[in-house]
């Protein structure tokens, strides 16, 4: 069963995630609230595997609610998807920094929706190529911050070709095929990459593969 905790300031978008979570066998909503602060500490009190977080709400925003939630070491296992209204609004990639696992726009179809909370519930980044390509070419163009990558030097070279085929938005048996190993080991290389560069999950391993150069934007191409 996977639990789900929604956090929005709307209740008439809550009653409406509710509503299609609720008609689903293997998903549960635990809990609601209805701004970031009541949103941490139902995550305390429930520890969901999704937590479902608006990025603009009152007292704690879903920016601040998220950097709570992943700076906690007894919600490690909730992973925080980011709701907005706009797709790739400026506050996106800073919930990315924080510790969010990905981002759904509001208006995302239904099946979609559902796929997307099953994928988010085993720790998968919701970051598809194209979106990838369009967060870095839009926010990763300042300077790198002090230390950044200082730990891509642990890597081996086949976790650093892992790093990099993450940030492509590859998944585990994408990579294991274009890297011609079994699944298995490229999941093996992805987790201790993740380890090594201290990455909560593969949503803020792609942001470190582009903050420290690893993987350069191709800004100019058609995103």
């Amino acid at each position: 069963m996977i639990r789900v905790l929604l956090v929005d300031d709307q209740p008439l978008i809550r009653s409406g995630f509710r509503a299609l979570l609720d008609l689903e066998d293997d998903i549960e909503v635990v809990a609601e609230a209805a701004d970031g602060q009541e949103g941490v500490d139902l995550a305390r009190e429930h520890l969901p595997d999704v937590a479902l977080v608006d990025i603009r709400m009152p007292v704690v925003d879903g920016i601040e609610a998220t950097r709570r939630i992943a700076a906690d070491p007894a919600l490690a296992g909730v992973h925080v998807v980011i709701l907005t209204n706009y797709g790739l609004d400026e506050y996106v990639f800073d919930a990315l920094r924080a510790g969010a696992a990905g981002f759904l726009v509001k208006d995302i179809l239904p099946d979609d929706f559902l796929h997307a909370v099953r994928v988010a519930s085993r720790g998968d980044a919701l970051l598809a190529p194209s979106i990838t390509r369009k967060l870095i070419g839009r926010y990763v163009t300042q300077p790198l911050t002090a230390g950044t990558g200082t730990g891509l030097k642990e890597l081996t070279g086949r976790e650093r070709e892992a790093v990099v085929l993450v940030a492509h938005g590859l998944s585990n048996d994408e990579i294991a095929s274009r890297m011609v190993i079994s699944p298995t080991t490229a999941k093996t290389h992805v987790n201790r990459a993740m380890a090594k560069l201290r990455a909560r999950d593969r949503a803020q391993l792609v942001v470190l593969a582009y903050e420290s150069g690893l993987v350069v934007p191709r800004i100019a191409e058609n995103i």
